[in-house]
């Protein structure tokens, strides 16, 4: 991700003939100045229409990915094979959600990634138009509404809601009051059977240095309340059957999220020499994908204790082990899976090594190294592009152990992973949509 200083188009254009040209964002200009600015690493986006409001926007690189609901009106373009949303919103909304998006980026909190702004819009007959903020479109994510139109309603609501309350929890611990959490206002990925969400929508938050209990429960309940409203809009339109109780899955989301802040934040008193204890909660926080940074142990009328503070210092700790051993950047719960699946190709390759034999042991870097060229890269390079496309290549590869897990059991003996390739892309994924950049009709969203 481009974190350098944010550069300005450059080049005016016969189309824009007010277009500015300077190089700081803070710089003073005339406010009738089309003012583009974008970060290193991105088009300028000067060749858009931008004299004209989105809504009657016929623009060549004009596309539509399925999307969700939005509070302003939302186009994409497609840059290559890069996509972008571009929103309309007033000039003060704008500014303030890129540096938000940036803020949050920069403290890991899962949010797209903020490119640019577009300021001094008018008209050809000199009206203003209102300014544009610019983000990147997440590759293999969906609104909550599309998950559903490809899996069972039962199957979805546990991820669903808790990729949710974990994404509430992460910006709360980065001082971040949302304002409108709900399903609509994030994107989801598959995640090794769980989803992970991303905020794509911050203009009604505040950033601070922490969050009293008391702004966290006024958060949350936003979220119960948004989010039960937007199950009650669909059951209300006879889109789902009615065994949907809204009221209980906002609910739910509470339950969910509240259980996940005491896990993070309680502090827990055990005896100082029960190491099993200690050993115990580190491992729950690390699965949950937290990292500790320290344990306190203080005396108590002459008893030692080990109070267990957990000073979350962010999130993704098995995402950062894979990434450490093999390079790859994947999602926090396919990093899990994959590192499980590297320990048991480490065990494998120690019982059949000479290295073992001769007193020498394989390391994690090794065993990962020879995973990804033996084991990992091979499976993925033997899936038909068409196919390979459709799916995170770390998804893919979870679903094919899945896959061939399920196979091994039917079979009662063990599924080589490269018939199981073979037999998932023939009866699963030839059948499954094409999630990376599902591209509909020119159109544009307001509501």
């Amino acid at each position: 991700m481009p974190t350098g200083r944010p550069a300005v188009g450059s080049a005016p254009v016969a189309r824009h003939p007010r277009l500015t040209n300077e190089t700081n964002e803070n710089d003073e200009t005339n406010d009738m100045a089309l003012r583009i600015t974008t970060r290193l690493g991105h088009p300028t986006f000067v060749d858009l229409p931008w004299e004209t409001a989105l809504t009657d926007w016929d623009d060549e690189r004009l596309v539509s990915p399925v999307q969700g609901v939005h509070r302003h009106v939302v186009v994409f373009v497609a840059y290559g094979g890069v996509l972008y949303a571009i929103k309309e919103l007033p000039n003060e909304l704008a500014e303030t959600e890129y540096r938000l998006l940036r803020e949050l980026d920069e403290r890991r909190v899962p949010v797209v990634e903020a490119v640019g702004t577009i300021t001094g819009r008018v008209d050809n007959r000199g009206e203003p138009l209102d300014s544009a903020l610019i983000t990147q479109h997440l590759d293999f994510s969906l609104p909550y509404r599309s998950l559903f139109q490809s899996g069972s309603r039962q199957e979805l609501w546990a991820p669903l809601l808790d990729s949710l309350a974990l994404l509430l929890v992460r910006i709360h611990l980065a001082g971040f009051f949302w304002g409108d959490c709900s399903l609509s206002n994030a994107l989801f990925r598959r995640d090794a059977g769980a989803l992970s969400a991303t905020l794509v929508d911050a203009e009604t938050g505040e950033l601070r240095d922490a969050l009293s209990n008391g702004q966290r429960t006024h958060d949350l309940m936003i979220a119960e309340t948004n989010v039960a409203g937007e199950l009650l809009d669909i059951a209300m339109a006879g889109r789902w059957a009615d065994d949907v109780d809204p009221g209980a899955i906002g609910l739910d989301l509470v339950s969910r999220y509240e259980g996940l802040w005491a896990e993070l934040t309680n502090d827990e008193v055990v005896d100082a020499s029960d190491m099993h204890a200690i050993d115990t909660r580190v491992r729950r926080l690390n699965d949950l994908g937290f990292d500790v940074s320290e344990v306190i142990i203080e005396d108590r009328e002459g008893v030692r204790t080990l109070r267990l503070r957990t000073a979350v210092v962010e999130s993704g700790h098995h995402h950062r082990e894979l990434q450490s051993l093999t390079g790859l950047d994947v999602q926090e719960n396919q990093a899990r899976r994959l590192l499980n699946d590297i320990r048991s190709f480490r065990a494998y390759l120690e019982r059949s090594s000479q290295l073992v034999n001769d007193g020498r042991t394989i390391t994690d870097h090794i065993a990962a190294m020879r995973w990804m060229a033996e084991v990992f890269q091979p499976t993925i390079d033997a899936i038909p592009p068409a196919e390979r496309r459709k799916l995170e290549p770390a998804e893919l590869f979870h679903q094919i152990l899945e896959h061939r897990w399920f196979m091994s059991e039917r079979a009662g003996a063990e599924i080589l992973t490269a018939v199981a390739a073979d037999d998932y892309v023939r009866t699963v994924l030839e059948h499954l949509p094409d999630e990376q950049q599902v591209l509909l009709r020119r159109d544009t969203t307001n509501s």
